[in-house]
């Protein structure tokens, strides 16, 4: 029985590891794992960082893409961007964001509790939650550690895909499609969104391909888990409970079994 056991658990981690090499072959094309500060299970976003996104998405992205399940208030969230509340309103007025107000059935300016403006284009997919939507292991597939250690992977597959283009081009139906050596397809109807310098940075960080894709990305990472770290927090804070519960709950036990055991063996209990 116990050899029967054996065999089927290896027989399915056999086939965990084969479909999920399958997947990574059928699905997206080449990822880079890039170290991001937010991976791990101590790891925190890097506010820096996350500033130098808004803008990479603010200047660059947001012409075609929208972020319409993010409120703007959140940008001075605890965890996020970290702006001000007259630094967001401040970010509103700058960018000009307008909103359709239903009620006045007319375009208005948009105010903190809004949320970002929806894509302005039908084939430019919304990038709320995009990284959690391209998610994917990192590494051997089928290990359980694995995301706990290296992440989900849609950071590396958003900061993969802008950095990956390949400088080809095709044409089908009339449409420029351009190579990407981690679109599922080997091209994509997205031109390279970046180039060195595509934007300037206020701290003085240079404005790689590189460094643009990792900052954008960071910050799509926080609009799809703006609470990723009070989770880290609370996940934290919970093992560390069970752990103090599971060794009183080990020494009680221990304590109220020592004088039926002392009995059962015929000598004085400790």
């Amino acid at each position: 029985m116990l050899r029967k056991l054996i065999i089927g658990s290896a027989t399915a981690a056999t086939l965990a590891l084969s479909s999920g090499a399958a997947l990574a072959a059928g699905g997206a094309g080449y990822v880079e794992n890039y170290a991001f500060a937010h991976e791990g299970p101590f790891g925190r976003f890097d506010q820096t960082q996350l500033q130098r996104g808004l803008q990479v998405y603010t200047q660059v992205c947001a012409a075609c893409h929208g972020l319409r399940y993010v409120p703007l208030r959140t940008l001075s969230d605890e965890g996020g961007p970290g702006l001000s509340e007259e630094e967001v309103r401040a970010y509103i007025e700058q960018n000009y964001i307008e909103v359709y107000d239903a009620d006045l059935q007319d375009w208005r300016a948009a105010t903190p509790n809004d949320h970002f403006p929806q894509s302005s284009m039908e084939n430019a997919p919304d990038l709320s939650l995009m990284t959690k939507a391209r998610a994917g292991f990192s590494g051997p597939y089928g290990l359980a550690l694995n995301p706990l250690f290296k992440g989900m992977g849609g950071s590396e597959y958003v900061a993969s895909l802008l950095t990956h283009y390949t400088g080809s081009e095709k044409e089908e139906f009339g449409a420029i499609l351009y190579g990407n050596e981690t679109y599922g397809g080997g091209y994509l109807a997205m031109a390279p969104p970046l180039w060195d310098g595509a934007v300037e940075y206020g701290d003085g960080t240079e404005a790689t391909v590189e460094q643009m894709a990792l900052d954008v990305a960071s910050f799509l990472t926080w609009t799809a888990e703006p609470k990723l770290m009070a989770r880290k927090q609370m996940g934290f804070t919970a093992v560390l409970m069970l752990s103090l519960l599971a060794v009183l709950l080990y020494l009680s036990n221990k304590r109220l079994w020592a004088p039926v055991k002392a009995r059962a063996k015929g000598y004085p209990a400790e």
